[in-house]
């Protein structure tokens, strides 16, 4: 347990009554929301909780547990609802979550070109961490390959982000900033597989 940082930062500070009133509860039900495509702070909750869990509020074990189960369970309702809505149903409640036909077809096109992969690395990619199930629902990847990959990127990315909660303190405003540079190098690191795929694939087409 790390001794209180004298300045708490406020997006940390803002959610604590949520964690106060509502503990486990708030982390595993917004990472679940969010998983499957509603707008919730999961990530920023469960760096949060960690936080608090260092301060001796929650147990940080308890944390990634119920983090890491919420994860889980929000990808695979994403995915239930790309396999058995398909399109028309992503499409025609995509708009109450800013999931427009050109967002979805560029998100859709890039996760088939990537396949399996891309589920893990998801996970650290704000936008397509939302998508994650839905997308792989929509591709008619099989269930037990999706879960496994799913269930390694949950594992990776709750643990990342609650141990940066947890031996953050005083520096926790440091890595708050580094979630932003997280999801553009995840991101980056994911164009240049997709690059180094086409190429490939062209130079093997020729």
């Amino acid at each position: 347990m790390h001794p209180e940082p004298q300045h708490i930062p406020a997006v940390i500070k803002s959610l604590e009554p949520i964690i106060n009133q509502y503990g486990y509860f708030a982390v595993g039900g917004l990472l679940l929301v969010e998983d499957f495509g509603v707008p919730a702070p999961g990530e920023t909750v469960l760096i949060a909780a960690a936080f608090y869990a260092g301060l001796g509020q929650l147990n940080i074990f308890l944390v990634i547990l119920v983090g890491f189960i919420g994860a889980v369970i929000g990808d695979n309702i994403g995915f239930a609802i790309g396999h058995f809505g398909g399109h028309p149903l992503v499409l025609r409640y995509g708009k109450y979550v800013f999931l427009t036909p050109e967002r979805l077809s560029k998100a859709e096109a890039f996760f088939n070109r990537n396949g399996g992969k891309i589920v893990v690395i998801a996970r650290f990619i704000e936008g397509l961490r939302q998508l994650n199930g839905i997308l792989a629902g929509l591709s008619e990847m099989k269930w037990p390959k999706f879960l496994l990959f799913n269930v390694i990127g949950a594992a990776l990315w709750v643990s990342f982000w609650a141990m940066a909660g947890y031996f953050g303190g005083s520096h926790i405003t440091t890595f708050l900033h580094y979630q932003l540079y997280v999801t553009i190098g995840a991101a980056l690191l994911t164009l240049l597989y997709g690059a180094f795929r086409i190429i490939k694939h062209r130079r093997e087409a020729n």
